[in-house]
């Protein structure tokens, strides 16, 4: 059997991938291929996505095993606390929220101007947070306020 192509697997060093425990494999990774513009390296068991020079792998949740004793997945059950979420940059947020929308993408807000940055946030359909941002005073040295 051949190893799919692109698959989070460097020659040399580490890379970064984030993992989400979700409820339904199939409707999250439509959501990550079409809303963000990836591309399914595995269709499932792990399902991965390739999202521009990243990696979002899905799989349900389960119970302990050997290498995690004691600890269980879960999805998110209460969509208004998080302890993390992911961050997407994008050239033109204007382009990405309305081209999102057209395809069912529902956002808390529309991007704000938050002085050093355009900003904006929609939720996965397990409830995960994603903030979407485009840099623009950081680029002239403005900060956002605290």
């Amino acid at each position: 059997m051949t190893a799919p192509r692109d698959v989070p697997a460097p020659e040399q060093g580490l890379l970064l991938t984030h993992f989400l425990t979700v409820r339904d494999v199939a409707r999250s990774r439509r959501f990550y291929a079409d809303i963000l513009g990836g591309e399914v390296v595995l269709e499932e068991n792990p399902a991965i996505v390739k999202v521009a020079n990243s990696w979002i792998i899905m799989n349900p949740g389960g119970g302990p095993t050997p290498d995690k004793p004691g600890i269980t997945l879960v999805p998110p059950d209460d969509g208004d606390t998080v302890s993390s979420f992911l961050n997407v940059r994008v050239a033109d947020i204007s382009a990405f929220y309305a081209a999102a929308v057209a395809k069912g993408a529902e956002f808390l807000t529309e991007p704000l101007d938050r002085k050093a940055e355009l900003r904006c946030y929609l939720r996965d359909p397990d409830g995960y947070l994603i903030e979407v941002g485009q840099a623009t005073g950081l680029l002239r040295g403005v900060f956002a306020d605290r």
